[in-house]
Parts: C-alpha cells; sequence; structure tokens
C-alpha cells in the first residue's frame, strides 16, 4: 500500500465538515522548502478565514523566526510558537500565554540529560532571548542577539524551550533515552532530522496550547482541522478532530493521521482547504 492508497482511504467527502479552527505547522508543512508560502496556500488560507474560520499558526518556531512567515502568509492574529510554550499575537508581537518551564526545572533536566549523555549541546529559548552554549551551533535561521555561555548560566529565567543537541545520535534514538532520563519533569519530543531534541514544561504541546486558545473561541477537538508533518506534531493531530499529515511527514506522523495530504512542495495543505471552503 502507497501512502497515495491511505491518502484516497482516508480522504472524507467533499462537504461532509467544516471546522471552526484551522491549525498549520509551518516547517515542512505549509511552508516549501525553500521556507517560502506559495500565493496559493495564502489563497486558501484567506479563504478560511472568510468563511469565518479561526486560522492559527502553530510552530515549533521562537517568535523571533516569525516576521518572514508573516510578511508571506499576511496573518495577524495569534500564533503558537515555541511548541505550545508561547502564544503570540503576529500584529504586534506581544506574547499573550505563557506556558514555561521553571528556571529550577530547567536546571534538573539540564543536569540529569548531561549525566547521562555527557556530549551534549545546549541552548534556551526564553521570552525574547536566546543563548547557546559554545558547543552548539548557531542555528541557521538565528536571528538577533544571543548569549553564549555554559548552561548553568544561561538558566536564570523561565524557559520556552530548552534545546539539546548531539553530534552523532539520532533524534528518536536521543529522544528515548532522554525520556529515561527526564520522566515526567518535563515534555519531551523532536522535529529535526539531525540529533537535536525540544525540552517544554510538562504537559506543554501544540495540543495543549492549542486546546486552551480553541476553548476560548467555543471550539472543542470535534471542531478543530490541524496539519503537521513531524514528531512534534503528534498531539496535535491525534487530539483534532480532524489531523492531517503532509505526504512528506514522518512515518509516526503518516500512521496516526486520519488523512495524507499531498506533500508541503506541492501545497498539500492548500489542498484540503480548497476542498473544504472551495
Amino acid at each position: 500500500m502507497t501512502w497515495d492508497d491511505v491518502a484516497v482511504r482516508n480522504r472524507p467527502p467533499a462537504g461532509s465538515w467544516t471546522p471552526k479552527v484551522v491549525a498549520s505547522d509551518l516547517d515542512g508543512t505549509l511552508l516549501r522548502s525553500d521556507l517560502t508560502v506559495s500565493a496559493r496556500a495564502r489563497d486558501a488560507l484567506d479563504a478560511a478565514e472568510a468563511a469565518g474560520v479561526l486560522v492559527v499558526l502553530v510552530t515549533g518556531r521562537p517568535p523571533r523566526w516569525m516576521p518572514p512567515v508573516i510578511e508571506q502568509t499576511g496573518r495577524s492574529g495569534l500564533a503558537i510558537c515555541a511548541n505550545g510554550a508561547l502564544v503570540i499575537d503576529l500584529a504586534t508581537g506581544a506574547t499573550v500565554r505563557e506556558h514555561t518551564l521553571t528556571a529550577a526545572d530547567a536546571h534538573k533536566v539540564a543536569e540529569a540529560l548531561r549525566e547521562a549523555v555527557p556530549e551534549l549541546a545546549f541552548a534556551v529559548e526564553q521570552v525574547g532571548s536566546f543563548g547557546r552554549e559554545p558547543a552548539y551551533a548557531r542555528p541557521a535561521l538565528a536571528v538577533g542577539d544571543e548569549v553564549v555561555d555554559d548552561i548553568s548560566e544561561l538558566l536564570a529565567a523561565p524557559v520556552a524551550k530548552l534545546l539539546a543537541r548531539h553530534p552523532s545520535m539520532a533524534p528518536a534514538e536521543l529522544l528515548a533515552v532522554a525520556q529515561q532520563v527526564v520522566g515526567d519533569l518535563a515534555t519531551l519530543t523532536y522535529s529535526s532530522t539531525s540529533g537535536m531534541i525540544e525540552i517544554s514544561g510538562s504537559g506543554v504541546s501544540k495540543a495543549f496550547a492549542l486546546e486552551h486558545l480553541a476553548a476560548d473561541y467555543g471550539a472543542g477537538p470535534q471542531d478543530v482541522l490541524a496539519f503537521g508533518d513531524m514528531p512534534n506534531d503528534l498531539p496535535m493531530l491525534g487530539w483534532a478532530g480532524h489531523g492531517v499529515a503532509v505526504a512528506n511527514a514522518h512515518p509516526d506522523v503518516r500512521a496516526i493521521a486520519d488523512e495524507v495530504t499531498a506533500a508541503n512542495d506541492d501545497d498539500g495543505v492548500a489542498m484540503v482547504l480548497e476542498r473544504i471552503f472551495g
């Protein structure tokens, strides 16, 4: 069975259901591989919004990486950033909701992980700032100033996202080891093909933040259409009434999705939105 077969099998009848909320991941899902948003995708988001639907961008990106996406999509509402830790107003850039990992717990997590996996290098996303250890390579999309220091010195404030990178371990392998060490102290996931895991406050995920945001608009999971591609999208797609994976998604994401659409480079998100909203 091919993934095309799965997409056809899982595709709901056109017009059978209209969501109240559309939530889409960015990198690898709404964004093409060159990090652009097509005119077709932008028009599809506009059509959903014109139908009275709440459109929410849901991403692992920190707020400082959002301006190019805002410009390309024309979005001005709310977005969920840092895997659910932060909700921002796209029009003003203001943080309107925080679900952070305490500095004390972040210290405990970092110490436990370093003891178990000494080769790790750490970085930290805090509200309005980014810091990294010297061994943690500067991110390709890095924007603005950063602090370079030991992780013990960087964790002076609540953490939106703690990042741990290993020079050779695959992310799934690193995640499995880290989960044994960290337990319920924090939420761990990954969205990279390199050896990096992303660490948030206990219980914090894209689904957690989206559930709270949807509730503010009188919507429950049965009212939500969500799109994603990587393991950090699993909670969101599992919680949403209809979870859609793009064809280029991680196998675990495709396996749990209600539907598999075309790849990000082929406007898979737009295809589903056009089917529903015309």
